[in-house]
């Protein structure tokens, strides 16, 4: 059995593609998914979940509705350019009525049935996460580990100057989740930039794979990065990324500093700060935190495909 994860995501491409990639991994066992609005509404992530669930043949695991709206009252804001109307591209997925009860609060349950071992993998907006630390705050101090795609340091961001998309859209959410999460890795636009599948791959996995949404998913997303980054030479695996840390946090370096994130101002709003001066000194009461700020690629590479191609 593979390390048990609970996975919060939005669900669009690179989701898709990290939840594949955990599926068909041996290392990691999907014990649960919460669906959170952020590239699309919760409502098509939701459903996206149960669709993902149906192609990789698992639907035993339990499906959790997240949040709707960020911790900052505002509309939630969408990226149907980036990720398609319908979160996974140019594909419309098909499944029957999703249940309709809410029931987030049960994930309480998962976390008590797998405390000590569980870990988190958080690759969308983080307003769901924190709620948890706001009710439950004894409850988390048992999760063993939380792995979060979210930020950018000393680099641009993706929505502004500083400012990646899961951070600006609930920097509350956010900064409260770096100021209580206890052994936290975060993988910032640093790294998961760079971890580019380029066409050549693509083709390969669509070739060898029995799951044949990836190509048309990724195709997608190549057209957007292209059009916005000219010299990219592929899809970056945000997602992928981060969930293969889970099983080769050695593949990354990391700066062990506190995190904050700017939680209003109309330039700032959203920005990730962690204090890289060194002779800088800080408490551990200061709460830092494992930020990837390099990895080698040629190890993502030779892991991503030999999973994604079984």
């Amino acid at each position: 059995m593979g390390k048990k994860v609970l996975y919060f995501g939005d669900f669009g491409i690179d989701d898709a593609v990290a939840i594949i990639y955990a599926h068909l991994s041996n290392q990691i066992d999907i014990v649960g998914v919460v669906a959170d609005y952020g590239n699309v509404a919760r409502q098509v992530t939701t459903r996206n979940v149960y669709y993902l669930l149906d192609i990789i043949g698992n639907k035993n695991i339990p499906v959790f509705t997240g949040s709707e709206r960020p911790m900052t009252g505002e509309a939630p804001q969408f990226f149907p350019d980036v990720h398609g109307k319908e979160g996974l591209g140019s594909i419309i997925p098909k499944v029957k009525a999703l249940p309709t009860k809410e029931n987030f609060l049960e994930v309480t349950k998962l976390i008590e049935q797998y405390k000590n071992e569980l870990i988190i993998v958080c690759t969308g907006r983080l307003t769901s996460l924190a709620t948890l630390f706001l009710l439950y705050g004894d409850l988390m101090k048992s999760v063993k580990a939380y792995y979060i795609m979210g930020g950018a340091f000393l680099v641009p961001g993706n929505v502004t100057a500083v400012a990646e998309a899961n951070f600006i859209v609930d920097p509350i959410a956010a900064n409260i989740v770096m100021t209580y999460a206890k052994n936290l890795s975060l993988f910032p636009l640093n790294v998961t930039m760079k971890a580019i599948i380029t066409p050549e791959m693509v083709n390969i996995i669509q070739e060898k794979s029995k799951i044949k949404i990836i190509k048309p998913m990724l195709d997608y997303y190549y057209i957007f990065y292209k059009k916005h980054y000219p010299l990219i030479q592929g899809s970056p695996a945000h997602d992928a990324l981060t969930m293969s840390a889970v099983i080769h946090s050695q593949m990354f370096n990391y700066a062990y500093l506190p995190v904050k994130v700017e939680t209003c101002g109309t330039i700032s709003k959203g920005q990730s700060i962690a204090d890289f001066r060194p002779a800088e000194q800080f408490t551990q009461e200061q709460n830092p935190h494992n930020i990837a700020l390099n990895f080698n690629y040629a190890n993502f590479y030779n892991d991503f495909m030999a999973v994604m191609t079984k």
